[in-house]
């Protein structure tokens, strides 16, 4: 396709060039004939005749030359055309071999940077699964350390409030037996106050009637030999008995004292 457009471009070119030369020799021979008619009005049919020979023969001669020149500038052309073609052909092809080239480059670089990219990914994926596994072994260490810690500190305090169960046990076990020791001590104490003044009222009994609940001293009578006025008409043993119990506690505040004013006075 471009050897025939230069051509025709060529072809163009030699037309356009026999165009130039022809015109102006025809000119310059118009001018010369209008010249010699004006001149030579008179002049001969032969001169005209050689006049228009010699023209024709001008004519031919660069028509002749602008061939030769047209068929040198096409050959010119068409060797320039091929040569040009030629050079096309071998840049085309050495062009088409370095993209391929190229392309082939660029692919295989492709894959290798492709390719390390993915090591690169799974690097990366496998560097976070291994910081993902680190931390959630950190975290799994942490919650056993603090659950180990609750459970201690858990044990530590059902220890301390067992311990302060059984030390509050122990204090009341320790408090209910002093309370059972006093009260045990208490009703010893009082059992033999009982006791005291049992024995305290009998002595006194036996010194002053020997025991007899019908012995009479003048206006004293009784076990007790309390005044006959204290039992008010009542003579009986009971009567007799809370009697005494009455005046005795009222006056001295217990038999043991009565019979210590007894022993100090001979009387009560």
């Amino acid at each position: 396709m471009m050897f025939k457009h230069n051509f025709k471009k060529v072809l163009s070119a030699t037309a356009f060039a026999v165009a130039l030369v022809v015109a102006p020799a025809a000119n310059v021979s118009a001018a010369t004939n209008d010249a010699s008619s004006t001149q030579q009005s008179a002049t001969a049919t032969s001169q005209d005749q050689q006049a228009s020979q010699d023209q024709a023969a001008s004519q031919s001669s660069a028509a002749n030359q602008s061939s030769a020149t047209a068929v040198s500038a096409s050959s010119s052309t068409s060797t320039s055309s091929a040569t040009s073609t030629s050079t096309v052909k071998k840049t085309t092809k050495k062009a088409k071999k370095t993209t391929k080239k190229s392309k082939k480059k660029t692919s295989k670089k492709k894959a290798v940077k492709k390719v390390a990219k993915k090591t690169t990914k799974k690097r990366a994926t496998k560097k976070a699964a291994e910081a993902a596994a680190k931390k959630a072994a950190a975290v799994k260490k942490a919650a056993a350390k603090k659950a180990a810690a609750a459970k201690k500190a858990a044990a530590k305090k059902a220890a301390a409030v067992k311990k302060a169960a059984a030390k509050k046990a122990a204090a009341k076990a320790a408090a209910k037996k002093k309370a059972a020791a006093k009260k045990k001590a208490a009703a010893k104490k009082k059992a033999a106050k009982k006791s005291a003044e049992k024995a305290a009222k009998y002595w006194i009994a036996m010194r002053e009637s020997s025991g007899y609940y019908t012995a009479r001293n003048g206006s004293c009578y009784g076990r007790y030999q309390l005044l006959i006025s204290y039992l008010g008409g009542d003579l009986s043993k009971k009567n007799q008995e809370r009697t005494a119990d009455r005046y005795v506690y009222g006056r001295y505040g217990s038999w043991v004292n009565a019979k210590r004013f007894w022993l100090a006075h001979n009387w009560y």
